[in-house]
């Protein structure tokens, strides 16, 4: 790919942002080849686990707005701005409904879209060297990427109003106090701490975890009964897979349980 590296090894995707001259800036290229790989990873069974991340000292600077792509859709007005829009969006629904657990290793500056590419993943690990910011007021501009929907999910309403209005640089450890980072950790452990976590994923059951996120994505949207009845779906599919029957037989055999995603 031309802005992404992409490696895969026991399960684990690891997906690099790989513009670092430019803090890893998204351009038009970038948006689609994450789609793309959003995508193969959904349907690839042997892919448990998916980490983005980025080369160099930033994890993703935002949105490029020298991009000639951006710029020429700018020049055709409200209708190519919209269009572009539309890639972008699709591009953070379809890491939202990602059907298997995501991690963002941010291992430097997260601004703009790429705070909310971060934020979009089911668990971020920080470096104590990263940096967060919704930066999008200081280019008067609005959240994109999702971010408008998955800030006050994360951190309330008044909190995501604050960060959102002000557009102020947080430290990995404020962001891990209101509630968006998960750990953090000194910049020469960020590899092995999310390797580590990736690794303990990928073990995992696929079917559950997959039912388990869809189940938490949705929950904020859903009555109790609705809830209570989608968790009575997934648990239904989850006795008919051979995955559970192993996970029993492993409990009474005292061993560990070996998972293949059926």
């Amino acid at each position: 790919m031309e802005t992404l590296v992409v490696e895969r090894a026991d399960g684990v995707v690891t997906v690099t942002l790989n513009r670092p001259a430019k803090k890893n800036a998204i351009n038009g290229v970038m948006w689609s080849e994450l789609s793309q790989v959003f995508d193969e990873v959904a349907r690839d069974p042997d892919d448990r686990v998916l980490v983005v991340t980025g080369a160099g000292d930033g994890f993703c600077s935002g949105a490029d707005l020298t991009d000639e792509d951006n710029s020429e859709n700018l020049t055709r007005g409200v209708g190519g701005a919209l269009a572009r829009m539309r890639v972008v969006g699709q591009a953070a629904i379809r890491l939202h409904e990602l059907p298997k657990p995501t991690i963002a290793a941010v291992n430097g500056v997260a601004a703009g879209a790429g705070c909310n590419l971060a934020l979009g993943c089911d668990l971020i690990v920080a470096s104590e060297s990263a940096r967060f910011s919704q930066i999008f007021v200081q280019r008067s501009l609005t959240l994109d990427f999702g971010g408008s929907w998955i800030l006050p999910r994360l951190v309330g309403l008044h909190k995501a109003k604050e960060l959102a209005f002000l557009g102020e640089i947080i430290s990995a450890e404020k962001a891990a106090e209101i509630g968006i980072v998960n750990r953090v950790v000194p910049p020469d452990d960020l590899g092995t701490a999310v390797a580590e976590l990736a690794g303990r994923l990928a073990a995992l059951p696929p079917i559950p975890l997959s039912m388990m996120k869809m189940a938490l994505n949705q929950s904020m949207g859903l009555t109790l009964p609705q809830a209570v009845e989608l968790e009575g779906v997934a648990q239904t599919v989850n006795f008919s897979s051979a995955d559970t029957a192993e996970a029993m037989m492993a409990f009474v055999q005292k061993r560990e349980p070996r998972f293949t995603g059926r």
